[in-house]
């Protein structure tokens, strides 16, 4: 407990690092410059975090180490990624894990940290200020002011930069919004402190006062909120709510009696003792400073004497109305207090500089990482541009030549005529292709790398997917096992946080997606080589095989007639290879191109422009889209320009052929010539066979690179998964923990009546409950007339909305109660005042039995220990006076204490007897 009324933040400490090592390899790991370039940077850094961390006293001159380091981690945070491999180790200030650092390799996490001193030093510097003093005064609450800057600065800006999914439980979004506020109403307590030492008009001193109660009051709602903060904290903050509520009301009562409001003054003056008296209920536990208690019992005491002196005079000479509290007009705010951020804090760019007041920025002449990035998103843009908009364009069209080819039945048809005995050239050489590059074999090697891939991208996805599903049944079986209102998470499917459990199965459908997608195209591609496998080993094997395999032409000379239809076939044909050839150098070229495209030094100096032109602004890779689009319309639209002028050749390449193919076909028919079909079959057979191998090593490459992308996709998502259950199942023990074990009191429980004010009843723990047999020796007695459903207590269960009070009527009676269905909430049977006393159903005699050993039976009955059963009279009044109908409820009671108890079994809807 401390003994000042106002309360200031601890420090979080931290242990010694080296971060310059960290630094330095990854400068070695990932950049192409040499760490030594940035020895005096390195020891610059470490010199920093030394002196920030080593602020632990309220001196001013701490204000300027950690302002400093916080400048050049923000600065860092633009050449180095968030992760840059170094471990900062942190104490937290509050809460109840002050003794276990929390360890983390984030920049932004160090940031935070080293703000958060800032602001626990600028609340020290103010508590030590001396507010005796006007000038202290000011002072402090500029201090205060500066502290609520530092936190909402951290809340607004790093927090969401901080990429922890359970940042630490004093630096969380409910706990610095606490602080906020608490600390605005510290900084708004200086200026009414001053108001009432300057002797400001009472009117003015209330309406600083009712402000300093609303910041006070939102602070301590934040704080509820929070894991953090102490009850201490909590009890303090309302106390001061309620204190400067009283304030706030005495002054205003004061302006009354100026303005001889007389009646308004006794009714202000009241409301101002009932405030205080509030407040100092807070101080039972010993919570709240001596210092605090003093000021409220001074005021309490001010504010008894003029609440006697204004009634008197009041009841005596004035003679006023006393307003009730409701018509009393809310009271004006002045507020005064805000959050200033320290401008070396907000804009720490403007303070980096080499005669600037923090220095030179640190690593200045390193590449900034989002230049890193950008030349990533340049290379992935170029590739795709490249990749799907100019060569997947071509090869479309070279798709689209074998496939008019092979309609046509082109080569097989001229070459049946121009070469009907032994092997075509084309096709030799086709022929020694395939078995220089062993075809066969490399695409089965090709099919089995695929399946050896697929079927470890997927063991490792169903790793990660059983995770999930584990940690699934395991939460489930726990809501089972405490109840959805005491087990209060989310579920895992419907987890919302930046990496729960709902982000993490919805990647994982999508990633069953790719799975089945990939599946469906491995089938294609196994059907594919399954048709032309026969083929392609005639292809690879001996030119006997060939030759057997090709039927030579009955007829060995072509007639006259026929030579000029040939003449123009062959060459329109020729002209289409040629047209594929030089598309096919046009795509090897393109690639090596793209390969070549090093775009490092072009960004490097559109960076330096930029740092140039916005010095106070740090690089981010948006920065560079008009860079990227003018370099690559500049490289690639050329290429782009041929795509569609290669278009409107093939068109007419490939008209010129089929027309020439028309003519052929109508002079061979013209003479008759049938040729040799089976020989046109077979070699067209073997040239489309050759086209099909050459599909499907395309096909096989993209599978290869399809799966070893997505292996690191799998891997990242078997990674999280692992991370998320860990933290679920750790979450799940804290929430374990602090689940009760016991239901609450049944003293805690209301009834609630139709006049609409909540009725106490006292009931006895359920400690206190037996269900041992009832003695012989204490026969039933009948219960107070008041009954209750079997039900759990209220707190287990959502409550019904109250019904509507129905019109009073001597003759209606109350309904019996439905039977609890599973599906709906339990629930206290309410009372009203014209219903009657419902009674209960006696309790059978049980046999005396000492020391029973066995289970529970219905006719048993159930007992509450420790409370001895009223006699029939009080039962009568009590019946008598419950129900509105004293003579009724009097026979009623009387009859059931009269009746003889009658041996049968409980049932639920009987309700449970007090006894």
């Amino acid at each position: 407990m401390t003994t000042s009324n106002v309360l200031s933040l601890p420090f979080r400490k931290s242990s010694q690092i080296s971060l310059a090592s960290s630094i330095r390899q990854y400068i070695s790991q990932k950049y192409d410059q040499h760490p030594d370039m940035f020895r005096h940077d390195l020891e610059a850094i470490d010199a920093l975090r030394r002196d920030a961390v080593n602020v632990r006293e309220a001196h001013p001159s701490g204000i300027k180490k950690l302002q400093a380091y916080a400048a050049q981690l923000v600065w860092m945070s633009g050449k180095f990624p968030i992760d840059i491999g170094a471990d900062f180790s942190w104490y937290p200030a509050l809460g109840y894990h002050t003794e276990h650092p929390l360890v983390q390799n984030n920049i932004k996490y160090e940031l935070m940290n080293v703000l958060y001193n800032l602001a626990a030093l600028y609340s020290q510097l103010a508590v030590a200020s001396n507010r005796g003093s006007t000038e202290g005064l000011k002072t402090a609450a500029s201090y205060f002011s500066q502290a609520a800057g530092v936190l909402s600065h951290m809340k607004v800006v790093v927090l969401p930069e901080l990429r922890m999914a359970n940042p630490p439980d004093d630096m969380d979004e409910a706990s610095l919004e606490s602080l906020i506020q608490l600390f605005l109403a510290q900084s708004q307590e200086t200026f009414w402190q001053k108001a009432v030492t300057d002797g400001y008009k009472d009117a003015s001193i209330a309406k600083l006062a009712a402000s300093v109660s609303d910041l006070y009051n939102l602070a301590g709602e934040a704080a509820m909120q929070s894991e953090a903060i102490s009850s201490a904290w909590i009890h303090h903050m309302s106390a001061k709510h309620h204190h400067f509520a009283a304030a706030a009301q005495y002054r205003a009562a004061c302006d009354c009696l100026e303005k001889r409001k007389y009646g308004e003054e006794v009714a202000r003056l009241a409301d101002a003792l009932a405030c205080v008296n509030e407040g100092l209920r807070e101080r039972k536990g010993g919570y709240i400073s001596k210092a605090v208690v003093e000021d409220m019992q001074g005021l309490k005491r001010r504010v008894e004497e003029g609440l006697k002196r204004a009634e008197k005079d009041n009841n005596n000479i004035y003679f006023q109305v006393v307003p009730p509290k409701s018509e009393l007009k809310i009271l004006d705010r002045a507020n005064m207090a805000v959050a200033r951020v320290p401008p070396q804090v907000a804009k720490p760019y403007d303070y980096l500089g080499d005669r600037a007041e923090f220095g030179p920025a640190l690593f200045s002449k390193l590449v900034p990482f989002s230049v890193h990035v950008a030349i990533s998103i340049y290379e992935e843009r170029r590739d795709r541009l490249v990749n799907n908009n100019i060569i997947a364009e071509l090869e479309a069209m070279t798709d689209q030549i074998h496939q008019i080819l092979s309609s046509l039945n082109l080569p097989g048809s001229l070459q049946a005529l121009e070469k009907p005995l032994g092997l075509p050239s084309t096709l030799v050489q086709r022929a020694d292709e395939i078995r220089q590059a062993d075809a066969l074999n490399r695409l089965q090697r090709g099919l089995a790398d695929i399946d050896k891939l697929c079927a470890s991208d997927r063991a490792i996805f169903e790793e990660g997917k059983a995770l999930l599903a584990a940690e699934e049944e395991e939460d489930r079986n726990l809501r089972l096992k405490h109840g959805t209102q005491r087990w209060s998470r989310p579920e895992s499917r419907i987890d919302p946080s930046r990496d729960g459990g709902a982000r993490l199965w919805n990647q994982a459908a999508e990633i069953d997606g790719y799975f089945a997608s990939s599946t469906s195209s491995d089938a294609v591609v196994r059907e594919k080589f399954a048709a032309v496998k026969d083929t392609l080993a005639l292809l690879a094997g001996p030119d006997r095989g060939l030759l057997d395999y090709i039927p030579n032409s009955r007829k060995t000379e072509i007639p006259e007639l026929l030579k000029p239809a040939i003449g123009k076939l062959r060459g329109a044909y020729n002209d289409v290879l040629r047209l594929e050839s030089r598309r096919r150098k046009r795509v090897e070229s393109l690639r090596a191109r793209s390969r070549a495209d090093d775009v490092k030094s072009d960004i490097l100096a559109e960076a330096a422009r930029l740092e140039r032109t916005y010095p106070n602004t740090a690089i981010v890779p948006a920065h560079f889209e008009d860079f990227f689009d003018k370099r690559l319309d500049s490289t690639y639209e050329s290429e782009l320009e041929v795509v569609e002028k290669e278009r409107a050749d093939q068109e007419k390449t490939i008209a010129d052929l089929q027309r020439a193919n028309r003519e052929f076909e109508a002079q061979k028919r013209s003479l008759g010539e049938k040729g040799s079909h089976d020989r046109e079959k077979a070699l067209q057979r073997l040239d489309n066979a050759y086209y099909k191998y050459k599909e499907i090593v395309s096909n096989i490459e993209a599978g290869r690179k399809f799966y070893n992308d997505l292996s690191r996709i799998v891997e990242q998502f078997r990674n999280q998964a692992r991370h998320w259950v860990n933290e679920r199942r750790k979450e799940a023990r804290e929430l374990e923990e602090s689940v009760p074990t016991a239901p609450p009191p049944l003293s805690a429980m209301r009834l609630t009546c139709n006049s609409r004010a909540p009725r106490e009843i006292s009931m006895p723990p359920l400690s206190s409950l037996s269900l041992n047999p009832v003695p012989a020796a204490h026969p039933p007695q009948p219960p107070p007339a008041t009954t209750y459903q079997n039900s759990p207590p209220a707190s287990y269960y959502t409550q019904r909305p109250p019904t509507q009070p129905q019109p009073h009527s001597a003759r209606q009676s109350a309904p019996a109660p439905p039977p609890l269905q599973p599906t709906e909430p339990a629930q206290i049977q309410s009372c009203a005042d014209d219903v009657p006393p419902q009674q209960p159903r006696p309790m059978p005699p049980v046999a005396p039995m000492a020391n029973m050993q066995g289970a529970w039976t219905p006719e048993i009955g159930i007992r509450f220990a420790g409370s001895p059963a009223p006699p029939p009279a009080a039962a009568a009044a009590a019946g008598g006076s419950n129900g509105g109908n004293n003579a009724q409820g009097g026979r009623q009671a009387a009859a059931a204490a009269t009746k003889p108890p009658v041996r049968g079994t409980w049932e639920p809807s009987a309700g449970i007897r007090f006894g």
